[in-house]
């Protein structure tokens, strides 16, 4: 059985900075960072800060337009 615990989450360890990434946006929602493994030229991830561990357990902030636009933001910087 997997285990989704804000420990051992490897987004959560992303944010905090334990394991290393390749930034191209962080504000005071969300961290973007380029996938390790890509399967495009530009291949960015954007992941909340906040530990969330499915979609049904999102605040409502986290809607698909606040994504979205942090997503644009990131893809600028990428």
């Amino acid at each position: 059985m997997e285990s989704n615990t804000v420990q051992d989450c490897i987004f959560c360890r992303i944010v905090r900075g334990e394991i290393p990434s390749r930034k191209v946006h962080e504000d005071e929602l969300v961290v973007a960072f380029h996938d390790i493994q890509p399967v495009a030229p530009v291949h960015v991830l954007v992941v909340p800060k906040a530990h969330i561990a499915t979609l049904y357990d999102a605040a409502p902030e986290w809607t698909v337009a606040a994504l979205v636009g942090s997503s644009r933001r990131a893809q600028r910087c990428a």
